[in-house]
């Protein structure tokens, strides 16, 4: 049986411990003092802890109502006995999802739309940046090379009719098709259920249909949540149905991609390029063979940097604070089922 018993009642300002721990490498990921400030001006009673690191949180954790961060270990949520709500400040929740927590009474809400607008920037400029060979055209600047043959020899291409498959028609998915309907493209959404948004994408298939799809796609890109289903879903065999002229570009995460699949079928031109924000393990180490090749293009997990990153999740958290003391659905609730 579950440590954590049904929920009956919501907390009220005044017998709620929120627990805020958000710490990454990153300093952008860092839930900054304006936070923890701005809850405090709204609702006084409310016992706020905002931890700069992982240090405390083991201490603070058994009196703990609601907990916003990213990440959770077994052991610790073992001591969370009060636990009612977990806000993740992530969109993706693979890290939380262990069988104690899935099997709790726990919410989890997680911050899905956040990123979608940096993100889908980020991604058509990637498209973009491929079509039009522009690392090319920066590796031969490095040498003080005019390349303009060997780029034309390259084959930049325009986007028009080009056919994108967005696997993962989600939040990140729909923004990304509403930027670029403008360019003429084609664009085909993948979805789990096979059901999406008909206006933003010209046709919408199920994920089984993924093998059926590749082989016609011009740029595929991964935007899915990660869950037991999604892992390694690009391999060899999914290399191999693409077009030699195809690209890949996954920013959604590395584990949805078979990475040493991946440097082979690039050495091997099996597909024209590619493009990660994202990889198997992060940093990307220095000895790995995508370093080195000149058909892909590297970001180091940026596409949901953004200057206005904690304004939006100060808004969301916000909202959903209100939502949770008023009795409220919360948004962003994460079917502990499914995984997302």
């Amino acid at each position: 049986m579950s440590a954590h018993p049904e929920i009956s009642a919501r907390t009220t300002p005044e017998n709620t411990k929120l627990v805020i721990c958000v710490w990454h490498r990153f300093t952008l990921w860092r839930a900054p003092r304006e936070l923890s400030d701005k809850i405090r001006e709204r609702w006084p009673a409310m016992n706020v802890v905002h931890l700069q690191n992982y240090d405390r949180v083991a201490e603070e954790l058994p009196d703990t109502d609601i907990l916003v961060g990213f990440s959770l270990r077994p052991e610790q949520f073992d001591r969370a006995k009060k636990m009612k709500w977990i806000h993740a400040t992530a969109a993706g929740v693979g890290q939380l999802m262990f069988p104690a927590l899935r099997q709790s009474s726990i919410v989890v809400t997680n911050a899905r739309g956040i990123h979608s607008a940096p993100m889908a920037e980020h991604i058509l400029g990637t498209v973009i940046t491929l079509a039009r060979r522009f690392p090319d055209a920066f590796r031969y600047q490095q040498q003080a090379h005019w390349a303009q043959q060997e780029i034309w020899d390259a084959h930049p291409r325009e986007l028009q009719a080009q056919i994108i498959l967005i696997v993962g028609f989600g939040s990140i998915g729909r923004e990304l098709a509403r930027r670029m309907q403008p360019l003429g493209v084609r664009i085909w959404g993948v979805t789990r259920s096979g059901n999406g948004d008909a206006q933003l994408a010209e046709r919408i298939f199920a994920s089984t249909d993924l093998h059926q799809l590749l082989p016609q796609a011009d740029f595929v890109i991964l935007a899915a949540p990660e869950t037991p289903a999604t892992r390694k879903m690009i391999g060899a065999p999914e290399f191999a149905l693409m077009k030699p002229s195809a690209y890949l570009i996954n920013v959604a995460r590395g584990t949805l991609v078979d990475q040493a699949a991946l440097a082979a079928a690039l050495r091997a031109r099996v597909i024209a390029g590619a493009a990660v924000d994202v990889t198997e393990e992060e940093p990307l180490p220095a000895e790995d063979p995508l370093w080195k090749l000149d058909n892909v293009f590297i970001t180091p997990h940026v596409s949901a940097i953004t200057d206005r990153l904690w304004q939006r999740q100060t808004d969301l958290l916000m909202e959903n604070l209100e939502r949770w003391f008023d009795g409220r659905e919360l948004l962003n609730r994460v079917d502990l089922k499914k995984g997302y």
